[in-house]
């Protein structure tokens, strides 16, 4: 059969692609399907046609899987923050596991190694401690929304429509955090929409509100809110403050951060505290940490316990070893095995990242720790000895090859690495396996209902 673009065909899925998508096969060519779960029959739609595969959006059900379910967000299907609710959640752990597994075969080349059930997250709702949401100048209107005069076009304050940048779907309700932080989103947007100042314009780079983060901590429940604006001005955010402050009593830190810039991140130029603390504190077993508004922690904080003990549990430490920990920000994990080692030493580039790990050291009263600033590439140089352990946990496009060469060329006894990305997983064990064991991998589920999975491997010297 011919497919083309524009074209509906009905179709039988049969798998899951890594990034959700469903696959279907015709007379051997491969169609993804957004929003399909294997074994539906689906009409689908033809939105794009290559040499090797075509995309399709599904236009009606036939017949549904048994493993699709109703799900309880009314935005399901158009927002971007999560792509899995309609799919029954031991079938997500089981997919995030095959994706894994499939990714070190196909990719690294690693083929025999034990890939473990993916461990679930204590809450696959309320479990996000960090969510940022969009504002815009216009609305994107769902099906149901077009035409009603009802509607303000002018102002959207949510999260973005997959695959875009400037269409913000404006939302009054987000599963993925704890049901506070709603009705701190709520307030803040009647304020922004009442405030006489204009949202910013994702393409006309011109207005005033870009962004409102919320940070939880689980351990406290409190709540930091961080306005991030265009410009600075007192008076026109310090009354937002101080309307969270008096109104909710878990609301314990409000800051504004200030960018010019045009790019979409939801990270000030410079910060302006406007009311409370300048951070939260949270805890992670029996460790505390401050949180600033744009320090990186790990946005399940559950999961990040589970995480971290299986980090340490793969590193086998018995109280003498010297740690190497790469990527260590803001020392969550390297705090987190100071109980069990002799000393660790965190390589990080961020000076910032590294100033708070010093400081939740001190306030933990962790002495065994130290952290050197710079690239990693170029601190591995300064090492002319081979630690008995390193941890690798670099962000989603994984090691450079230069850190890779590196840690070959030290060449510890044994290798914990933990990735946020299969594919890149996969890339850098394959070519780490030229002198490593891959022993097992353990895949750790911190995103409930979206396809995104955490994986510690354990890698033994060969």
């Amino acid at each position: 059969m011919q497919i083309k673009k524009g074209q509906d065909i009905e179709l039988a899925i049969t798998d899951l692609a890594f990034g959700g998508r469903g696959i279907a096969k015709v007379d051997g060519f491969t169609v993804f399907v957004d929003q399909a779960v294997p074994e539906d029959r689906v009409l689908a739609r033809i939105y794009k046609r290559k040499k090797n595969y075509a995309e399709a959006r599904v236009v009606s059900l036939i017949c549904p899987s048994p493993y699709r379910i109703d799900p309880p967000c009314a935005y399901s299907g158009w927002c971007g923050g999560c792509k899995w609710q309609f799919l029954d959640y031991d079938k997500q752990l089981e997919y995030k596991r095959r994706h894994v597994s499939e990714s070190l075969a196909h990719i690294g080349g690693i083929r025999d190694v034990r890939v473990h059930p993916t461990r679930a997250s204590d809450q696959v709702f309320h479990y996000r401690n960090k969510m940022e949401f969009s504002c815009a100048d216009r609305r994107w209107l769902l099906p149901e929304e077009l035409g009603d005069p009802a509607i303000d076009i002018g102002f959207a304050l949510g999260l973005h429509v997959p695959g875009t940048y400037h269409k913000v779907l404006d939302i009054d309700k987000c599963l993925l955090q704890p049901e506070t932080g709603n009705h701190i989103l709520n307030d803040a947007k009647r304020f922004m929409k009442n405030s006489g100042l204009p949202a910013y314009g994702l393409k006309t780079h011109e207005g005033f509100w870009r962004f409102l983060m919320l940070r939880h901590s689980v351990a406290h429940d409190q709540w930091l809110v961080n306005i991030v604006t265009a410009s600075e001005s007192l008076p026109s955010v310090k009354p937002l403050a101080d309307e969270l402050i008096e109104k909710f009593s878990w609301v314990v830190s409000v800051v504004n951060n200030i960018t010019a810039r045009k790019s979409g991140v939801a990270t000030g130029d410079y910060e302006v505290p406007l009311a409370g603390e300048v951070c939260l504190k949270e805890r992670l077993g029996p460790f505390e940490f401050e949180i600033s508004a744009n320090s990186f922690f790990q946005t399940n904080t559950r999961g990040a316990e589970i995480l971290y003990d299986t980090v340490k549990q793969y590193a086998g430490l018995s109280g003498g070893e010297t740690v190497l920990d790469l990527y260590s920000g803001t020392g969550t994990i390297p705090i987190w095995l100071s109980d069990a080692a002799g000393s660790v030493i965190g390589i990080e580039i961020v000076a910032g990242a590294v100033l708070d790990a010093e400081k939740n050291c001190r306030h933990n009263g962790v002495t065994n720790c130290e952290f050197l600033v710079g690239d990693i590439s170029d601190r591995l140089s300064d090492f002319n000895h081979s630690p008995e352990v390193m941890i690798i946990d670099p962000p989603r496009p994984g090691m450079h090859r230069d850190v890779v060469k590196k840690v070959l060329e030290i060449h510890p006894l044994r290798i914990v690495y933990v990735s946020c990305n299969p594919a890149t997983l996969a890339r850098d064990l394959g070519i780490l396996s030229e002198c490593y064991d891959v022993v097992e991998v353990q895949p750790v589920d911190m995103f409930p209902h979206t396809f995104h999975i955490e994986s510690i491997a354990k890698l033994e010297k060969r």
